[in-house]
């Protein structure tokens, strides 16, 4: 195929990391041994998957719906290690690209925009949990760092009466917001700004560009779906976490290092 690199071409791709890690060793950043434990990292996991998929593209539909159910499985307990802080992150993770899975993914099949396969089912699914999961651990983190550094104000709203989730508004917003503008940023850039690697990888393989585009539109529109789908489920969820049945703010002061 021409547009396959070979194994020649992804050696020879390779000088692109020991640029990097020259630019290290130069500035004397010490990450040489991160950058090159990276790189080997990242394609042996390329390399598992690929070999992977050529079993799970050739195989009935359920295979590919037990391969997305192993990436929501892995994509919360990664958010669990990321923010092991948070009460309860990973079963709110759970519902949260559950949440976002059935949302997009219904609108994407259900509405025929894509054909229900699994050459497509596992790379949106891929898309719609990887794409969140970044903003699914900013919300965790800053709804409980905003009801633990505003506890004052909290407990004030609470001791004239107002209930929970009224009194944690503000702060949940201002999390959610935290979470969510890179992405709206990011939509917004795309295709003036840079070529994200859904268009990138079509245009590649040779799909005109058009159709190129219009696939990386809808891409996109998913991401940024499942982004406020799985923030919105995290803050909700962490906010009544942090709270005790008769409206009491439980969340524990920060510990001093």
């Amino acid at each position: 195929m021409a547009n396959d690199i070979g194994w020649l071409g992804l050696a020879a791709s390779l000088v692109l990391v020991a640029v990097a890690v020259a630019l290290s060793f130069w500035q004397r950043l010490s990450l040489e041994r991160s950058i090159v434990w990276a790189t080997a990292r990242a394609l042996v996991q390329l390399l598992l998957v690929g070999v992977a998929l050529e079993f799970v593209l050739d195989e009935p539909l359920a295979w590919s719906w037990a391969w997305v159910l192993a990436m929501v499985l892995f994509a919360a307990d990664t958010v669990r290690r990321r923010a092991p802080e948070v009460p309860g992150v990973f079963q709110l993770s759970l519902m949260a690209f559950a949440a976002a899975g059935v949302t997009t993914l219904l609108v994407l099949f259900g509405l025929q925009i894509f054909p229900l396969e699994p050459k497509t089912l596992i790379p949106l699914a891929g898309m719609t949990v990887g794409n969140s999961m970044t903003a699914t651990v900013v919300v965790a983190r800053r709804v409980l760092d905003e009801l633990r550094d505003k506890r004052d104000e909290v407990e004030a709203r609470l001791a004239l009466g107002i209930a929970a989730p009224v009194a944690a508004k503000p702060y949940v917003r201002a999390a959610l917001r935290t979470a969510l503008v890179p992405q709206i940023e990011t939509t917004k850039a795309v295709g003036l700004v840079f070529l994200p690697g859904a268009i990138t990888g079509l245009i590649l393989a040779g799909t005109p560009p058009l159709a190129a585009v219009k696939v990386q539109a809808a891409v996109m529109y998913l991401v940024l779906g499942a982004a406020a789908t799985t923030t919105a489920v995290i803050a909700l969820g962490v906010q009544r976490r942090l709270f005790s049945a008769d409206h009491r703010l439980t969340v524990p002061p920060r510990v001093s290092a």
